[in-house]
């Protein structure tokens, strides 16, 4: 038969899946094998075609800003002004170097997924157990499987002997999954087909043999891998924006120079070179050529803060995109829970109690209510088990089954000594845990007799009970309720019994009967202790928080509720979520809180279904099935210390502590970002458009131009470099995550810009003509009058700066100016002392000394320029303060 994945080969009976695929318990023969292999490839991922570094290098380029950037490179060039030409190539250049850094690092998760691939199996061939490459894997191999290998195929199972295999790199499932040989239905979702042993998990108990039904590409991970290679990363809010922008910049300037140079030639006749001169000094004048470099700082300083709260940004653009997460979407499993199982609660004869403690350390409390626990509970929790604990580096850790890792943990956090106890009661046989009965019993000397103790799921042990620990009458029903009552918090529940008996120890333990129930106990992956804080903090931000989880819907909804993510949260499953239409699961998508037993291809559509009206997502994740859904979010969210090294590569950020805690304050910080940003904007394009409008007005009215081309050059220079740059290092302001997030889709000049635009550039071109026209009539000469103009601008931008950098209260609540901002005055002062008093500088720009008079009027400038800003914010801020998620209010 074909190697065809459409075959549900879990709903197959082993034979018949053996039989479809042409294979025989034997194995392939070896002529068989390397056909198959011929025809089907190695069992390996295949590798992306990528451009060459020069296409890379070219693709940095495909940006309007750029092109705008080149354009007014190409105008200073131009002009004879090589070394504005120089700076603006530079900081192309830069932004291109970084822009090719970036490029292809999310398609190193392809890499990463290959990386999962077992790198040698044992197979049988011609009938004979080898262990080749496995690579060399073909659809009908027969795979042996033992403790501790990879899956190096994905495998229909033809016998399990008390197989588990941790799969929660792929599916999200918190502890190893119990498998067997058995069907399962055809609708059964990946979490759920017992019959199955998919490539890249991790076998931890058990042995088993399995036909080889999928390789490479065609198997689970390689699905993952083919949905990452056709995914193209979102582009982020700011990105988005800033394209806007550029546009209508460069139709404004483009637009402006047309009028100036129309009306320059054909109404005042001026010259053709120098009407070219003229509209090539408005356009410098009108681009703001260093925001590029100011906004490359800007989110590089972000990145560094970022860094100091454990959370690692892998691509630039992605530091602002936090400010405007709407949604978190969270993987459960290592992200919101500790990864660690835990028992929770206990159940017993008389009494009951809550278990606290951390992790697997021995050190707790159980809060007991009732009767004391029976002394047995501990033992037979230590006696039948498998697993150690030890301590480490990074504190205890479970050598074995994370669930029995749990009960020693409970056992000491009860009282009990492991080593003590296995030493005095040895083991003597055993009956291993399989999935057809459910429990497992070990035989222990105990006394003249011996211990038979059993632990397993309540409904395969609480059938063979005929007694309970405190002699009272047994009730199978209601430890039964118990049982469900303790299921439906989330927990999962074991039962633990004994019997105790004066026979010798046997060799062989057979299913046991007439046990004595000792108690109950819940486990469950415990939240982390801060996740509670964390997500409050994105909830009283706008943040909602939504879980994907691999686990059981109960299970999510319980850790949900527990963590305040809602108050009754809503649970959907992943086979519910494919049984409604366009409609109803667009409308679930934004009422349910829980998504649980999801695959990775639900995953990206709940992500893109967020996404469609303009949501923006955050994704965390930490496994495999999460990588496709991490690169098509907004910002992908990987968890550092656990996370797998596909869901690193895929993801925008890396966590790494591992602590959904972190996220708030990353959010914080993305905030701050933005808002650093659109002051750079709000203060650079309306003293831009000053500048510009001051050359306008002087053509289109036939004036004396107040500035020289050079002299605006300077301005742009020095202004752009020391001021500007002094935005990038404002620190967070007050109320800021107490706003909702902004809408990503309002454009980057809002209203409130173009209206500061307006004023800002209006009143800095009526400052600029009234000092020069007032210093001329003073009888000084044009050289002195278009160095007053030159300081009275310099000095209106270093006003308004202050007006900007506070856009939530007055200046006069500003906290003090920052180390930066102090130094960017300090060097812009210095420069225009030097412009206007150093002979050289003199003689290059044309400028003159400034006498008392001058200086003083351009003193008088700016502060009746700022008292109008803040007169202007102030009669604007109780209406725009009432707005949700208004980032600047003037």
């Amino acid at each position: 038969m074909p190697h065809d994945m459409q075959v549900p080969w879990h709903a197959l009976p082993a034979n018949a899946a053996l039989a479809a695929l042409g294979s025989a318990p034997a194995g392939l023969d070896a002529a068989e094998a390397a056909a198959r292999l011929a025809r089907h490839g190695p069992n390996a991922l295949p590798e992306p075609p990528r451009p060459g570094l020069f296409a890379r290098f070219l693709r940095q380029f495909d940006d309007l800003l750029i092109r705008v950037l080149l354009v007014a490179a190409g105008l200073t060039a131009f002009l004879g002004e090589w070394a504005d030409t120089a700076v603006i190539l530079a900081v192309v250049v830069i932004n291109a170097g970084v822009g090719l850094m970036q490029e292809g690092r999310a398609e190193r998760a392809l890499e990463a997924i290959g990386g999962l691939l077992a790198p040698r199996a044992a197979v049988l061939r011609d009938g004979v157990r080898r262990t080749l490459p496995a690579e060399h894997l073909v659809p009908g191999d027969i795979v042996l499987l033992e403790a501790g290998d990879r899956v190096p195929a994905d495998l229909r199972l033809l016998e399990a002997a008390a197989l588990r295999v941790e799969e929660a790199a792929l599916t999200g499932e918190s502890v190893p999954v119990e498998k067997s040989a058995a069907p399962v239905t055809a609708e059964a979702p990946l979490a759920e087909r017992a019959g199955m042993a998919f490539t890249g998990t991790l076998v931890v108990a058990g042995q088993a043999r399995g036909v080889v039904v999928a390789t490479g590409a065609a198997t689970e991970i390689g699905r993952v891998g083919s949905m990452l290679a056709g995914l193209e990363a979102a582009e982020t809010p700011l990105l988005r924006q800033m394209k806007r922008l550029a546009r209508v910049l460069t139709v404004l300037v483009l637009g402006l120079s047309a009028v100036v140079f129309a009306i320059a030639v054909m109404r005042h006749g001026m010259p053709f070179a120098g009407a070219v001169l003229v509209v090539v000094s408005l356009a410098v004048s009108a681009i703001p050529e260093g925001l590029p470099a100011v906004l490359s700082v800007t989110l590089a300083l972000g990145v560094r803060r970022m860094a100091a709260r454990n959370a690692i940004i892998r691509r630039l653009p992605a530091v602002e995109t936090l400010g405007a997460v709407s949604v978190i979407c969270t993987d459960k499993t290592g992200t919101l829970t500790t990864n660690e199982m835990a028992v929770r609660s206990a159940a017993w004869p008389g009494g009951e109690a809550t278990v606290g403690g951390e992790g697997y350390a021995p050190m707790g409390w159980l809060a007991v209510r009732g009767a004391p626990p029976p002394a047995r509970l501990a033992e037979v929790a230590v006696l039948c088990n498998d697993a150690a604990l030890r301590e480490g580096p990074r504190g205890w850790a479970v050598e074995g089954d994370p669930m029995e890792g749990a009960l020693l943990a409970f056992a000491a956090r009860a009282g009990a000594d492991a080593d003590a106890l296995e030493a005095e009661h040895p083991r003597r046989a055993v009956l291993p845990f399989d999935a057809a009965h459910r429990l497992m019993a070990t035989l222990h000397p105990a006394g003249g007799g011996v211990l038979l103790a059993v632990k397993g799921a309540p409904e395969a042990v609480l059938p063979r009970c005929v007694a309970q620990a405190d002699g009272g009458p047994f009730d199978a029903a209601a430890w039964t309720a118990c049982a469900e009552a303790m299921a439906a918090r989330g927990q999962r529940v074991l039962a633990l019994a004994m019997r105790e008996d004066a026979a010798a120890p046997a060799a062989v333990l057979h299913l046991p009967e007439g046990l004595t129930l000792l108690g109950l106990l819940g486990l469950a992956d415990p939240p982390r202790p801060e996740a509670r804080t964390a997500v409050a903090e994105c909830r009283a931000a706008g943040i909602r928080v939504v879980m994907i989880t691999g686990d059981h819907a109960a299970t999510g909804a319980a850790i949900a509720a527990e963590l305040g993510i809602a108050e009754a949260p809503r649970a959907l499953t992943g086979a519910e979520l494919d049984a409604l239409d366009e409609a109803a699961f667009t409308e679930a998508v934004t009422r349910t809180d829980v998504f649980a037993r999801v695959s990775p291809g639900q995953k990206l559509r709940l992500v893109e279904a967020l996404q469609r009206d303009g949501t923006v997502v955050a994704m965390t994740g930490d496994g495999v099935n999460d990588a496709p859904a991490l690169k098509r979010a907004d910002i992908g969210i990987a968890m550092g210390q656990r996370g797998t090294e596909a869901a690193k590569q895929a993801a925008q950020m890396v966590l790494a502590d591992d602590n959904f805690a972190s996220i708030a304050a990353a959010v914080r910080e993305g905030r701050t970002v933005y808002d650093n940003l659109r002051k750079v904007i709000v203060w650079n394009l309306p003293t831009d458009g000053g500048e510009a409008l001051v050359i306008a007005f002087a053509v289109v009215f036939g004036l004396a131009l107040p500035m020289t081309p050079l002299q605006v050059l300077w301005i742009n220079t020095i202004t752009a470099t020391a001021l500007g740059m002094a935005l990038a290092f404002e620190p967070t302001e007050p109320g800021t995550m107490r706003e909702a997030p902004r809408d990503p889709r309002r454009p980057m000049l809002s209203g409130f810009l173009l209206w500061r635009f307006l004023l800002v550039s209006v009143l800095i071109a009526l400052a600029a003509f009234g000092i020069f026209d007032w210093v001329l009539a003073r009888g000084v000469g044009e050289d002195v009058a278009r160095t007053a103009v030159v300081n009275a601008i310099v000095a209106l931008e270093i006003a308004y700066l202050f007006a900007v950098r506070r856009g939530r209260g007055a200046l006069i609540t500003s906290a003090r100016p920052t180390a930066a901002l102090s130094l960017g005055i300090a060097v812009t002062a210095a420069g225009q002392v030097l412009l206007t008093y150093a002979p050289p500088l003199q003689a290059v720009f044309g400028t003159a000394a400034l006498g008392v008079a001058e200086w003083a009027g351009v003193a008088t400038a700016a502060a009746v320029f700022l008292v109008v800003l803040e007169a202007e914010k102030a009669l604007r801020r109780p209406r725009v303060d009432r707005r949700p998620g208004s980032v600047l209010r003037g």
